[in-house]
């Protein structure tokens, strides 16, 4: 009987130490497995939100570019990227409620699209990283204090470089002697406006040509405004007004309708049907704060360590269906001044 009780403790024995041996084994495994689960699923997930003044192709094709920059440097919606995306209507009451909100939310970082937009979100958001895109002049603004070093929690990309308008003007006198005055669609509440306006008349001046203002308050008023500059007109130009630029197909009709050369400051609406513009695509300025964002999400960066950059590839870009449309012809004297005639000349 002690025999039998005997064997059957050191079987017993055996039995527990081949099943700690098989589950240090294969249970170690599962654990590893478990662990690279739960690494895999509690990610720490980022979230960036995002202010928009109004939505329209070139602040659209900006925010694209800012999320691709994103996912190429590893944050992706869906995976370990949240994206409270703001949009305002074009409404500063809207804007600023906006920016309110954001102050109390827990995001790594803010994006503040357009200049209205970036304002509200850097007098509002304190202790978040903030980025901005799509503002003219970030100094005039007072987003920024300094261009190289921006101080405090505040740096991003301008859409503008005072060349590109300066270019711009310089080809409507060398190559449209007929237009003696232009007519500008502005909404004088828009700084950014105001200031491209200011450096357009100071280059226009010194070619002999007149600029006319036609103010609007809101995208309702910019058909009456496009329709008050014919005859007083003989072309139309706009400037990165995000008002009258989502209202910009008014202006485009009357342009067509009173075959009046139409001048934009962004691709997009040349490619939508204005004449031509010195300019850059909106998707590659979104994509350059986007990569700065990568910067400060990624490798630590602070924001005061990354330069507020403009736009450096800037092109003669023009309209061929719109200029046959007119009656105009593209002269080899045109093309000359570009640098990229294939990207350039839309058919």
């Amino acid at each position: 009987m002690k025999k039998l009780t005997w064997l059957a403790l050191m079987l017993s024995m055996v039995l527990i130490v081949a099943g700690c041996g098989g589950g240090s084994k294969n249970g170690g495994n599962t654990n590893e497995a478990e662990d690279n689960g739960a690494g895999a699923t509690d990610e720490k997930k980022v979230k960036i939100a995002i202010s928009q003044i109004i939505e329209h192709p070139s602040l659209d094709a900006t925010r694209e570019g800012f999320l691709a920059a994103l996912k190429d440097g590893g944050f992706e919606e869906g995976k370990n990227l949240e994206v409270d995306f703001n949009n305002a209507q074009g409404e500063q009451p809207n804007n600023l409620s906006i920016a309110e909100k954001l102050a109390t939310a827990k995001n790594d970082l803010v994006l503040g699209i357009a200049t209205p937009s970036a304002q509200a979100v850097v007098n509002k958001v304190k202790d978040t990283p903030i980025l901005f895109a799509a503002v003219t002049d970030p100094l005039a603004a007072k987003i920024v204090d300094n261009l190289d070093k921006p101080s405090g929690n505040v740096t991003g990309a301008s859409d503008t470089n005072p060349e590109a308008i300066k270019q711009l003007m310089d080809f409507i006198a060398a190559n449209f002697p007929k237009v003696k005055t232009l007519g500008l669609v502005i909404n004088e509440g828009e700084t950014n406006a105001v200031i491209m306006a200011d450096i357009a008349e100071e280059a226009l001046e010194k070619h002999g040509i007149k600029l006319v203002r036609a103010a609007v308050t809101n995208t309702s008023e910019v058909q009456q405004a496009a329709q008050s500059l014919v005859g007083r007109a003989d072309a139309y130009f706009t400037t990165l007004d995000n008002m009258v630029v989502s209202g910009v197909d008014a202006i485009l009709k009357s342009a067509k309708e009173n075959k009046m050369p139409y001048f934009s400051s962004d691709r997009e609406t040349v490619e939508k049907g204005a004449l031509a513009t010195v300019g850059f695509k909106y998707y590659d300025h979104g994509y350059q704060v986007g990569q700065m964002a990568v910067e400060i999400l990624k490798n630590g960066k602070k924001p005061s360590e990354l330069p507020v950059t403009v736009p450096d590839k800037l092109d003669l870009i023009i309209n061929t269906k719109t200029a046959a449309e007119q009656g105009i012809e593209i002269t080899e004297a045109m093309k000359s001044g570009m640098k990229d005639p294939e990207q350039n000349l839309i058919k």
